[in-house]
This record gives C-alpha cells, sequence and structure tokens, in this order.
C-alpha cells in the first residue's frame, strides 16, 4: 500500500511484502467491536489488492490478543426489538446468509462470521501472533490464520457456553481446526489452555517464551518469504476445496492448476533460479518485517 489508512480500532505497519495488522482496543484487550469486524475486513480487501502484500500478520496491542466480542455492542443490539426471526439454516452458502436477519443480535454474530471466512479464505499467507488473552472471537481468529505462534502464557479460552451462548460462528472452525473430539471438549468446558495445551491439541504451531517470540517470528516470515505468492494463493484454494468436491474431480482441478502454474512467471522463475542456485525473485534477501 502507498499509504497506510487510518484505522479507529486497528495500527497498521508494513515491511517489505508483510503487513502488520494490530487488534488496537487495549484498554478493553482488544475486545472485538462491530467497528473493529468491519475495520478487519476492510484492511484485508485492501492488502489482497496490493500486489506487494504477501503477507499479513495478526496480533494485539498491550500484551492481549483478544478478549473476545465486545459487551457493549452485544448490549446493544439486544435492546433493539427483532422484526421476526429468520433462521437461513444450514444449507445457507459459507459467507452469506440468503436471507436478511431481522434479529439485531443475529446480525451482529452472523457480521463477525462473514469477517473470519474472508480470512480464512484469503490467498495471502497468514499469521497470528497470540499474547495474553485469546478469547472467543479471538480464539476462532487463530482457527483460522496459516501460522499461529503463541507466548508459552497465553490463554486460551472459550467464555461463550459460561454465559449461557453458543460459539456460533466459530464453532464450524473449531471442529475444522481442532476435530470434532477436541471442539467438543474445549466447548462443554469453556476452555483454558495455555500456549503449551494449545500447541497439543493443533490450535496454535509455535510455542515460545516472550523473549524469544520476535526472532521465531522473524524466522518464520523468512521461510514464508521464501515461498511463491501465487503458488501459496492456489495451494490454499485447494486445500479449501478438499472437503467440497468429489476427489477425482479435486485431483483434475489440481492438476489443472499446477501445469498453470509450472508454465507461469513463477514456475518459469523457480526453476531456473533452482538450476542456477540462487534465490528466486519473489524473496528478499532477508524477513519482512
Amino acid at each position: 500500500m502507498a499509504e497506510l489508512p487510518q484505522r479507529k480500532t486497528l495500527a497498521l505497519s508494513q515491511q517489505g511484502g508483510t503487513l502488520h495488522v494490530t487488534l488496537s482496543r487495549p484498554e478493553v484487550r482488544n475486545a472485538m467491536s462491530l467497528e473493529m469486524v468491519r475495520e478487519l475486513q476492510e484492511t484485508l480487501d485492501l492488502a489482497e489488492r496490493d500486489e506487494r502484500v504477501r503477507t499479513l500478520v495478526l496480533r494485539g496491542a498491550g500484551g492481549h490478543f483478544c478478549a473476545g466480542g465486545d459487551i457493549k455492542d452485544m448490549a446493544a443490539a439486544r435492546s433493539a426489538p427483532p422484526e421476526g426471526e429468520a433462521d437461513p439454516g444450514p444449507r445457507a452458502p459459507a459467507g452469506h446468509s440468503g436471507v436478511k436477519l431481522r434479529d439485531p443480535l443475529a446480525a451482529t454474530n452472523r457480521a463477525f462470521g462473514a469477517m473470519i471466512t474472508r480470512f480464512d479464505r484469503s490467498p495471502l499467507a497468514t499469521v497470528a501472533v497470540l499474547e495474553g488473552a485469546v478469547m472467543g472471537g479471538g480464539f476462532g481468529l487463530a482457527c483460522v490464520v496459516d501460522v499461529a505462534i503463541a507466548r508459552v502464557d497465553a490463554r486460551f479460552r472459550l467464555p461463550e457456553t459460561g454465559l449461557g451462548i453458543p460459539p456460533a460462528q466459530i464453532a464450524p472452525f473449531l471442529v475444522r481446526r481442532l476435530g470434532l473430539s477436541q471442539a467438543r471438549r474445549l466447548a462443554v468446558t469453556g476452555a483454558d489452555l495455555d500456549g503449551r495445551a494449545a500447541q497439543a491439541i493443533g490450535l496454535v504451531h509455535l510455542v515460545c517464551e516472550e523473549a524469544e517470540l520476535e526472532t521465531r517470528l522473524d524466522e518464520l516470515l523468512a521461510k514464508i518469504d521464501r515461498c511463491a505468492p501465487g503458488a501459496i494463493a492456489v495451494t490454499k484454494e485447494l486445500m479449501l476445496q478438499a472437503g467440497a468436491l468429489e476427489h477425482e474431480a479435486l485431483l483434475d482441478h489440481a492438476a489443472a492448476q499446477f501445469a498453470r502454474a509450472a508454465r507461469g512467471p513463477e514456475g518459469v522463475e523457480g526453476m531456473t533460479a533452482f538450476i542456477q542456485k540462487r534465490r528466486p525473485r519473489w524473496s528478499g534477501e532477508g524477513g519482512q518485517r
């Protein structure tokens, strides 16, 4: 991005091909307001349109990632009377309800689901740096990034069922990330995990002490930097389609995508760089920070 836009709930910085997006409401442990949900989606849209951005890093200000949804927004939505009942049911396409949700509470909840789905489907490489409280919506975001790195003392919780509500928009992503058995366990117990326990069940990939965090992040970004952005985007798309397409149809589609990539500029450059024993042109000399 030539000039980073100003956000009320986010702090943005770009270093090389990496866009760092910091949830910035430290006074409420970065609780996710409707405004933050909207700004996250707008920021992702801008990043995906900018060919210079290859990786998006999510983290939180003030020592916490995200303490879940903003209670004030939910209280305001609950005080507004619903116009009527509207349940799109399980057959509605992902990312779109198919009907107007007349209950403001349902619409507020669904807005978060639309945002997290966009991050889940992004062609960019996505990384979350998880510190302090990782709860509710923050827990959900941790489930959809490509790589999650956590401090050993981070606290992961699903507080919703203890408050008498379901983790409605998060639940499908929990199942896909962790499997049905672990997702059920976390839901019925409210979950209370540190970084090591989160790594043990596959929620996060890397765990480290606070003093190591920035070094491990730099190492991770350097590894992503060596991979071609177009190849990453196609690979992520194929992986997301694994459960949606019939097996043979998926492999046919994958073969066509492979041929297109191998004949394209990234494939030619990657093979040439390998033969010439040099780094490909898309890769910088160091990390992207």
